[in-house]
C-alpha cells in the first residue's frame, strides 16, 4: 500500500512542476510575442516617417493621397490629431509624431485641420439661414474650396472636412457629422432630429419633394403627423415650401443641388 502512495504522491508533484513550466513557458512566450510586435510596430512607424517626408509635398498639397496617408497612420496607431498633441511622444527612430507631423505639414498638423474647422464654422452659419444648419459635407467642401470666407480658399478632401468637425467635438460647439439616406452632413444645432423628421428627409432625398399626401399614402401616416413633422422642419429651416403646386411642395436645400443636372 505504501508503495502505491509512494507512486501516486510523485505522479501528483510531477503534474504540479509541468503545470508550472507549462505556465512559465505561455507566459514566455507572450512577452516574446509583445515584444516582436512591439519591434514591429516601431519599424513600421519609422518607415511612416521616412515616408512622410520623402512625399511631404504631396501629402501637403493632394487632399486624396493626405487622406490615404492619414488612413495609413491609423491603421498602425498613429492619430494626426491626438499624435501631435503628444509632445515628447517617440516614434520610430527616437522621432516624436509631434515632430513627424509638423514636418510634413510645415507645422503642427493641428494648426491645420483647426483653421478647417474654422472655415467649416464660418461655411455652416453663413449657410444656416437657407438649410437650417444641415448642410451636406460635398457641399462645405466645395465652398470652402472657393474661399468665401477669410483667408480664401483651400485644397480639401470630403476626409479632411470630416476630421475637422470631429476636431470641434471637445470643445461641445453643437457641430457633428449625421448620416440622412446615403448623404453625410454637417449639422451645425445642437437639436437632434427624431425619427420622424429622418425619414421625411430621406423621402425628400431621394424623392426630391414631399407633399402632405405623399407621407399619409406612402408611409400610413395620418394627416395630423405628417403635417406636425412637416411644419417642425418649416420651423427650422430644413425645408422649403412651393406654394405655386396644387398641394404645398416641401424641399430640402440640402438636396437640390442632388438634382440639379
Amino acid at each position: 500500500m505504501s508503495a502505491r502512495r509512494g507512486v501516486g504522491l510523485s505522479a501528483f508533484q510531477n503534474r504540479s512542476s509541468l503545470s508550472t513550466s507549462y505556465a512559465s513557458h505561455g507566459a514566455s512566450l507572450r512577452s516574446a510575442h509583445l515584444t516582436s510586435l512591439q519591434t514591429q510596430l516601431s519599424v513600421f512607424q519609422s518607415l511612416l516617417h521616412n515616408f512622410a517626408l520623402q512625399h511631404a509635398d504631396t501629402i501637403k498639397s493632394n487632399p486624396t493621397f493626405r487622406a490615404e496617408f492619414a488612413r495609413m497612420c491609423n491603421a498602425i496607431g498613429v492619430d494626426p490629431l491626438a499624435g501631435s498633441n503628444v509632445k515628447g511622444k517617440s516614434a520610430g527612430g527616437g522621432k516624436g509624431i509631434g515632430s513627424l507631423w509638423a514636418k510634413v505639414l510645415g507645422g503642427d498638423v493641428n494648426d491645420f485641420y483647426f483653421e478647417l474647422a474654422v472655415r467649416v464654422v464660418e461655411v455652416c452659419r453663413g449657410s444656416r439661414g437657407e438649410n437650417g444648419g444641415l448642410l451636406g459635407v460635398e457641399e462645405c467642401k466645395e465652398l470652402v474650396k472657393r474661399g468665401r470666407g477669410i483667408g480664401g480658399g483651400m485644397d480639401v478632401s470630403d476626409d479632411d472636412v470630416l476630421r475637422a468637425v470631429k476636431s470641434l467635438k471637445p470643445l461641445g460647439s453643437g457641430f457633428s457629422i449625421v448620416n440622412v439616406g446615403s448623404k453625410q452632413m454637417i449639422r451645425s444645432i445642437p437639436k437632434e432630429l427624431n425619427t420622424d423628421q429622418s425619414t421625411v428627409l430621406e423621402a425628400i432625398q431621394v424623392l426630391g419633394y414631399i407633399t402632405c399626401s405623399m407621407l399619409e399614402d406612402n408611409l400610413g401616416w395620418d394627416h395630423a403627423r405628417a403635417d406636425t413633422v412637416i411644419k417642425d422642419l418649416l420651423g427650422d429651416s430644413l425645408v422649403w415650401v412651393d406654394l405655386q403646386a396644387p398641394e404645398a411642395e416641401y424641399w430640402s436645400p440640402a438636396f437640390m443641388n442632388d438634382f440639379e443636372d
